[in-house]
């Protein structure tokens, strides 16, 4: 698994009663493909395989927010993404139930993203 220092160090330090569920989300992001990695950017953790795949909104608090930067280019044959923005599409987890129960739908978003990323 491709963690970083920088990633747990900043989730660790964060003031967010969801930081437990964000977490969950990563390790399942970065356990989907050894391909996937991690870093910061806009001061939040970034998944990344051949761009940036997804980021979080840390400021969010009433739920994870897993923002998709160009998630409309993703096949999501799952209904996980969400929004009809030129690009953008969302993936929110309101609880560690929610995550969990939504965990194959986001492996199948990641492994899409990287079946796109690896077609281009």
């Amino acid at each position: 698994m491709n963690k970083t220092e920088e990633v747990t160090q900043f989730i660790a330090e964060l003031d967010n009663p969801l930081k437990e569920e964000m977490d969950r989300v990563r390790h399942i992001i970065l356990e989907t493909s050894e391909k996937m990695t991690e870093d910061m950017k806009w001061k939040a953790p970034n998944f990344v395989y051949k761009g940036n795949m997804a980021t979080f909104n840390p400021r969010a608090k009433k739920f994870v927010n897993l923002t998709f930067h160009k998630g409309a280019l993703i096949e999501d044959t799952t209904g996980l993404l969400e929004g009809d923005q030129k690009e953008a599409r969302v993936a929110r987890f309101h609880s560690m139930e929610e995550v969990e129960a939504k965990k194959d739908q986001l492996q199948q978003v990641v492994r899409a993203w990287i079946a796109k990323m690896d077609e281009l």
